[in-house]
């Protein structure tokens, strides 16, 4: 970290856009069923706001809370242009929680694994739940996919975790009687191999002039097509 050029915490932007073509999931049918009649959803960590807008016609209004400014105008303008009234917050959760408004359903996709702090993450995600919580995640971190290039580049080996399992236990202890539905889904990846080893180089804490290096790995131990998901759902009393 010390050495490296930039932080290696960055991701694409297209990576949080609302796909074009949306597939239905098991965390859009838990979500979609617990919308109440005012039809509000809370997305946190919500980038484009794919989880929220990916639940239209049925969302009547959104409210989308996320650190990156770039983020939420992409958020704000995918609801103008869907016709939906919404509302931004910026910052991080739960340190935003006290201003932000409640909403019938709660939803935080593939964020609670990079969260420091997760209980009380969850916590608030629950006391803004007029009706049920929906997370979505990988069943394993997404950067575990880097582990090998770690190994190869670094000479370090990298955590196999966190999991949804754990995840699981930790619901349990906080007395939520939370349910998992697996199921399979693609792998994002970026449009082509230099973009690729470009934001593979940076979260590797590599210099610029390392991308060949980082091209050549990734032509022979290309990246997984097909990733492991978790729904994770809770009603509110």
């Amino acid at each position: 970290m010390a050495q490296a050029e930039q932080s290696p915490w960055v991701f694409p932007p297209a990576l949080f856009q609302v796909p074009v073509v949306v597939v239905t999931t098991p965390s859009m049918e838990r979500a979609r069923e617990a919308l109440r009649e005012e039809g509000s959803v809370l997305d946190v960590g919500c980038g484009g706001g794919a989880a929220a807008f990916a639940l239209v016609p049925e969302v009547r209004r959104v409210i989308g809370v996320d650190r990156e400014r770039e983020m939420l105008e992409m958020f704000a303008a995918n609801a103008q242009s869907r016709g939906i009234p919404v509302e931004t917050i910026e910052g991080s959760w739960p340190e935003v929680a006290p201003r932000t408004k409640a909403a019938d359903v709660v939803v935080a996709h593939h964020v609670v694994y990079n969260v420091s702090d997760v209980v009380p993450f969850l916590e608030a995600l629950d006391g803004h739940a007029r009706s049920r919580v929906v997370v979505e995640m990988t069943t394993r971190h997404p950067l575990i996919s880097l582990n090998e290039a770690w190994r190869h580049f670094w000479g370090l080996e990298r955590p196999s975790g966190p999991t949804s399992d754990e995840l699981m236990t930790v619901l349990d202890e906080m007395g939520f009687c939370a349910r998992e539905e697996r199921f399979e889904g693609t792998t994002w990846s970026e449009s082509s191999l230099d973009e690729a080893a470009k934001f593979a180089r940076i979260r590797l804490c590599l210099p610029a002039n390392r991308e060949d290096e980082v091209r050549d790995f990734f032509r022979e131990h290309p990246a997984p097509t097909a990733r492991s998901l978790a729904t994770i759902w809770w009603d509110r009393p």
